[in-house]
């Protein structure tokens, strides 16, 4: 793993970097939330992130990407995660593009993955259907019918799944709730009769939905590989997502972190800095050595979806517990350390920390992810 960027990504890092401070700083978040904006996010900052081939950064070239991989991705996510910035990269190039690339013949990923390559096509993926990350606990039904598949159900806390224009929805063709046997993806038109859809802002603005199936027919061509055998395809996607929103957490705790560090360079009280006390510098200290131990993890985990390492499922998981970890101290430590107009709303650090609170829960929470990391040790 290298412990390093290269020139390529030292590039890309500091051209995203002075890209969303200048177009997509923290205050653009909180116009967006301030402004109840429906879709969530800004479509012309979307569009100038496409132009600048950032949907594209995991798709293969043959397919209109720039196939730089999960290590580039992983570099704009971290500077996506320091200015908070409300975009589909996610849900759409990460998540989505994931499942085409993963589970799509020729014919599926020749009609979606230059779309979203281009910026025009938006993915989410339809996976939660409880209040905590259960990926085995699949309830929505598809029930062959004529030469297809009829969709009842519903999901919530779909990512962006609001603004979509596909679904790549996880479904149960066979087998009971808890079962790996019997789940299926399939690709849907999220426009579809039978689709309803609510969006339903988090606590931190990010952007999320409750979508609703009565009876929805899909084509069999709807189907993403094998009828009832996407479960060890849907767990590489949801590691791929792991260890990108384990990056962008990389990214927040980061930015939360320097910003405290800068108050305590220039609060005064009792007559002294308060970044001259030593206790709030062992625990400045402590923040920074988490960071860095986090970064390594991250850019392993990286490397290991880049690789198509066997371990990818193992360092996923570390990589999101880590991240995880790392989030709450940073965003606890910086409310504390700034006392008490640290839980006020004008100032940044309170979505820093709604932020952490909120990405903690997305893809397993810290009990899902060391108790999945214990089981595949072997303990």
């Amino acid at each position: 793993m290298p412990m390093v960027l290269n020139e390529e990504q030292r590039h890309l890092r500091d051209t995203a970097r002075e890209f969303l401070q200048e177009k997509a700083p923290v205050a653009a978040l909180r116009e967006l939330r301030d402004d109840d904006d429906s879709l969530g996010y800004s479509q012309a900052l979307w569009a100038e992130m496409a132009a600048m081939g950032w949907s594209g950064i995991i798709i293969p070239e043959e397919f209109g990407g720039l196939e730089f991989g999960f290590a580039g991705l992983g570099v704009v996510l971290q500077e996506t995660g320091r200015t908070l910035t409300a975009s589909p990269l996610f849900a759409t190039c990460v998540l989505g593009a994931s499942a085409i690339l993963l589970a799509g013949d020729q014919h599926q990923k020749e009609a979606v993955l230059p779309g979203i390559a281009a910026g025009d096509i938006c993915l989410a993926l339809a996976l939660e259907e409880s209040h905590r990350h259960e990926p085995l606990g699949v309830r929505l039904r598809a029930e062959r019918s004529g030469n297809g598949y009829r969709l009842n159900g519903a999901k919530q806390f779909v990512l962006d799944g609001h603004s979509a224009d596909r679904l790549v929805v996880v479904a149960r063709s066979s087998g009971e709730p808890g079962s790996a046997e019997g789940i299926s993806l399939l690709l849907v038109d999220a426009h579809a009769p039978g689709i309803s859809r609510r969006r339903t802002p988090m606590m931190d603005s990010r952007n999320a939905a409750r979508i609703e199936f009565h009876d929805v027919d899909v084509p069999a061509t709807a189907l993403l590989g094998g009828e009832g055998e996407a479960w060890p395809v849907l767990e590489q996607v949801l590691d791929r997502g792991r260890a990108a929103i384990a990056a962008e957490m990389l990214g927040s705790a980061h930015e939360c972190f320097e910003r405290t560090v800068g108050y305590l360079k220039q609060r005064q009280q009792f007559g002294a800095l308060i970044g001259t006390f030593q206790a709030l510098q062992h625990r400045a200290a402590q923040m920074f050595i988490d960071l860095e131990l986090l970064q390594s993890v991250v850019r392993d985990a990286c490397d290991k979806v880049d690789s198509a390492s066997p371990l990818l499922a193992m360092v996923a998981s570390l990589a999101k517990a880590r991240a995880n970890d790392a989030c709450e101290l940073v965003s606890n430590e910086a409310v504390q350390m700034h006392g008490g107009i640290g839980i006020t709303d004008q100032l940044d650090i309170g979505l820093f920390l709604k932020r952490a609170r909120v990405t903690m829960q997305i893809l397993g929470d810290t009990r899902f992810h060391r108790s999945r990391y214990a089981t595949l040790r072997g303990f």
